[in-house]
């Protein structure tokens, strides 16, 4: 399996990332939104972003825009189209529709998702179809963050996730693990963990948010954001998005109610 161009749908801040990352490796990369104008402006973003997602900021016209009405007809050229679209179930559904609809036979779809469940966003796809769907959880920066999640389950052709975890090594230059479909997959499953215990102590030991930030960051090997500083940088809504998907995590329930 050979990737020669990619299509990324949702020029959010990750999509723009993943876009832009594509294009460090130049990769072929159309970037796609509900209007050309969103995609431009997404383009913008990328050439002025700090720190900078582009190696080399000429290249900034590598990154093709468009529009998901006008311009879908590149997802038949496309060996990878990546979703990153809002985390709505629904949309979803509907982008995966149009995408397997046009697709070219064999290439792979995946969503960015950080916290959906495989199972959950596959439910409407026909049994080939699914064969061809994963997750890849990139994470934000993109450029700079090395983890890839690739997330797997009974359904998928087990030689292409391979393919797409070596395509992801080699010229992406990412860390990428496969993972089971389990909550939160591997990366939120231990970070938020973590980040819950670092803020009870927090509490118990009466540090400001300056201090445990302080403590919580750059010393322990972590970005200089710190546990507050994180939680107010990725937000609570991906805790609200695990708590819809897996009504049975009742620990985070209950941890979530001293937050939300």
């Amino acid at each position: 399996m050979e990737i020669k161009k990619v299509v990324v749908i949702g020029s959010g801040t990750m999509g723009s990332g993943i876009a832009a990352h594509l294009c460090n490796a130049n990769i072929p990369v159309t970037l796609l939104d509900l209007t050309t104008e969103i995609s431009e402006k997404a383009r913008d973003r990328i050439f002025k972003s700090k720190p900078p997602l582009l190696l080399d900021k000429s290249q900034i016209n590598n990154i093709q825009v468009g529009n998901i009405e006008d311009n879908f007809n590149v997802v038949k050229e496309a060996d990878w189209v990546v979703e990153a679209v809002v985390e709505r179930i629904d949309i979803k559904h509907n982008i995966y529709e149009k995408i397997f609809k046009d697709r070219k036979e064999g290439a792979i779809v995946s969503s960015n998702t950080s916290s959906i469940p495989i199972q959950v966003l596959s439910e409407k796809l026909a049994a080939e179809e699914k064969k061809d769907f994963c997750i890849t959880h990139f994470f934000n920066p993109v450029r700079y963050m090395g983890l890839l999640e690739i997330v797997k389950n009974e359904n998928n052709d087990l030689a292409k996730i391979n393919a797409l975890k070596k395509f992801c090594e080699i010229e992406l230059g990412k860390g990428a693990i496969i993972c089971n479909d389990t909550p939160g997959f591997l990366g939120n499953r231990i970070g938020v963990f973590a980040m819950q215990v670092a803020m009870t102590e927090a509490f118990k030991m009466k540090l400001s948010i300056e201090e445990a930030d302080a403590i919580f960051g750059r010393p322990m090997g972590i970005p200089k954001t710190g546990v507050f500083g994180l939680y107010d940088l990725i937000g609570l809504m991906f805790l609200k998005v695990l708590l819809k998907n897996y009504p049975k995590m009742t620990l985070f329930k209950k941890l979530l109610k001293k937050f939300l």
